[in-house]
Protein backbone atom coordinates (compact mmCIF):
# COMPACT_ATOMS: atom_id res chain seq x y z
CA UNK A 1 0.00 0.00 0.00
CA UNK A 2 1.14 3.53 -0.61
CA UNK A 3 1.67 5.90 2.28
CA UNK A 4 -0.19 9.19 2.38
CA UNK A 5 2.96 11.21 1.59
CA UNK A 6 4.16 9.01 -1.27
CA UNK A 7 2.96 10.07 -4.74
CA UNK A 8 0.87 7.62 -6.73
CA UNK A 9 2.62 5.53 -9.39
CA UNK A 10 1.32 6.01 -12.92
CA UNK A 11 2.59 3.56 -15.53
CA UNK A 12 2.83 4.68 -19.14
CA UNK A 13 2.99 2.10 -21.94
CA UNK A 14 3.62 3.56 -25.39
CA UNK A 15 6.07 2.38 -28.04
CA UNK A 16 6.50 5.90 -29.46
CA UNK A 17 9.46 7.30 -27.51
CA UNK A 18 8.72 11.01 -28.04
CA UNK A 19 5.15 10.66 -26.79
CA UNK A 20 6.20 8.41 -23.91
CA UNK A 21 8.76 11.01 -22.77
CA UNK A 22 6.24 13.86 -23.13
CA UNK A 23 3.68 11.93 -21.05
CA UNK A 24 6.34 11.17 -18.42
CA UNK A 25 7.25 14.85 -18.17
CA UNK A 26 3.64 16.02 -17.94
CA UNK A 27 2.67 13.47 -15.31
CA UNK A 28 5.82 14.08 -13.24
CA UNK A 29 5.10 17.82 -13.28
CA UNK A 30 1.64 16.98 -11.86
CA UNK A 31 3.27 15.14 -8.94
CA UNK A 32 3.00 11.51 -10.00
CA UNK A 33 5.77 8.92 -9.83
CA UNK A 34 6.16 7.45 -13.32
CA UNK A 35 7.09 3.99 -14.60
CA UNK A 36 7.40 4.18 -18.38
CA UNK A 37 7.50 1.11 -20.60
CA UNK A 38 7.91 0.72 -24.36
CA UNK A 39 5.77 -2.43 -24.59
CA UNK A 40 3.08 -4.43 -22.81
CA UNK A 41 5.60 -7.22 -22.29
CA UNK A 42 7.99 -4.83 -20.54
CA UNK A 43 5.15 -3.56 -18.33
CA UNK A 44 4.21 -7.11 -17.32
CA UNK A 45 7.82 -7.73 -16.22
CA UNK A 46 7.68 -4.75 -13.82
CA UNK A 47 8.25 -6.22 -10.37
CA UNK A 48 5.85 -3.91 -8.50
CA UNK A 49 2.66 -4.04 -10.59
CA UNK A 50 0.58 -3.89 -7.40
CA UNK A 51 1.94 -0.36 -6.76
CA UNK A 52 0.54 1.00 -10.04
CA UNK A 53 -2.46 3.26 -9.37
CA UNK A 54 -3.19 4.00 -13.04
CA UNK A 55 -2.04 2.82 -16.45
CA UNK A 56 -1.87 5.17 -19.45
CA UNK A 57 -1.92 2.67 -22.30
CA UNK A 58 -1.56 3.05 -26.04
CA UNK A 59 -4.14 0.99 -27.90
CA UNK A 60 -1.82 -0.05 -30.72
CA UNK A 61 1.54 -1.48 -29.65
CA UNK A 62 4.10 -3.80 -31.19
CA UNK A 63 3.58 -7.29 -29.73
CA UNK A 64 0.74 -7.45 -27.22
CA UNK A 65 -1.85 -4.75 -28.06
CA UNK A 66 -3.39 -2.46 -25.48
CA UNK A 67 -6.71 -4.34 -25.55
CA UNK A 68 -4.91 -7.69 -25.24
CA UNK A 69 -2.96 -6.34 -22.25
CA UNK A 70 -6.23 -5.21 -20.67
CA UNK A 71 -7.60 -8.76 -21.11
CA UNK A 72 -4.42 -10.32 -19.71
CA UNK A 73 -4.49 -8.04 -16.67
CA UNK A 74 -8.10 -9.00 -16.03
CA UNK A 75 -7.21 -12.70 -16.23
CA UNK A 76 -4.36 -12.04 -13.74
CA UNK A 77 -6.85 -10.24 -11.48
CA UNK A 78 -4.63 -7.18 -11.72
CA UNK A 79 -7.10 -4.34 -11.18
CA UNK A 80 -5.38 -1.21 -12.43
CA UNK A 81 -7.56 1.59 -13.84
CA UNK A 82 -6.65 2.18 -17.50
CA UNK A 83 -6.63 5.37 -19.55
CA UNK A 84 -6.38 4.31 -23.20
CA UNK A 85 -4.77 6.65 -25.73
CA UNK A 86 -4.86 6.13 -29.46
CA UNK A 87 -4.31 7.69 -32.85
CA UNK A 88 -6.24 4.82 -34.44
CA UNK A 89 -9.46 5.70 -36.22
CA UNK A 90 -12.54 4.42 -34.40
CA UNK A 91 -15.31 5.84 -36.57
CA UNK A 92 -18.04 3.63 -35.11
CA UNK A 93 -16.73 3.71 -31.54
CA UNK A 94 -16.25 -0.06 -31.41
CA UNK A 95 -12.74 0.06 -29.91
CA UNK A 96 -13.80 2.68 -27.39
CA UNK A 97 -16.86 0.65 -26.39
CA UNK A 98 -14.84 -2.53 -26.07
CA UNK A 99 -12.21 -0.85 -23.85
CA UNK A 100 -14.76 0.91 -21.64
CA UNK A 101 -17.00 -2.17 -21.37
CA UNK A 102 -13.98 -4.06 -20.04
CA UNK A 103 -13.35 -1.47 -17.36
CA UNK A 104 -11.19 1.29 -18.85
CA UNK A 105 -11.73 4.63 -17.15
CA UNK A 106 -11.09 6.80 -20.23
CA UNK A 107 -10.39 6.52 -23.97
CA UNK A 108 -8.59 9.52 -25.48
CA UNK A 109 -7.87 10.15 -29.14
CA UNK A 110 -4.53 11.70 -30.09
CA UNK A 111 -3.94 14.56 -30.14
CA UNK A 112 -5.45 15.29 -26.73
CA UNK A 113 -4.81 18.22 -24.42
CA UNK A 114 -2.66 18.05 -21.30
CA UNK A 115 -5.59 18.89 -19.04
CA UNK A 116 -7.75 16.22 -20.71
CA UNK A 117 -5.11 13.59 -19.93
CA UNK A 118 -4.51 14.85 -16.39
CA UNK A 119 -8.25 14.78 -15.66
CA UNK A 120 -8.47 11.19 -16.96
CA UNK A 121 -5.48 10.15 -14.82
CA UNK A 122 -6.96 11.85 -11.72
CA UNK A 123 -10.22 9.99 -12.35
CA UNK A 124 -8.39 6.69 -12.84
CA UNK A 125 -6.34 7.15 -9.67
CA UNK A 126 -9.58 7.81 -7.78
CA UNK A 127 -10.73 4.33 -8.93
CA UNK A 128 -7.52 2.70 -7.70
CA UNK A 129 -8.29 -0.06 -5.21
CA UNK A 130 -11.92 -0.38 -6.32
CA UNK A 131 -12.93 -3.59 -8.10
Amino acid sequence: MESQDKPLVVAVVDDEIALREALESLLRSAGYRIRAHSSAEEFLRYEALEDVACLVLDLRLQGISGLALQERMSAMRLHVPIVFITAQSDAHGQLRSRALDRGAVAFLHKPFGDEQLLEAVRSACAHHGQH
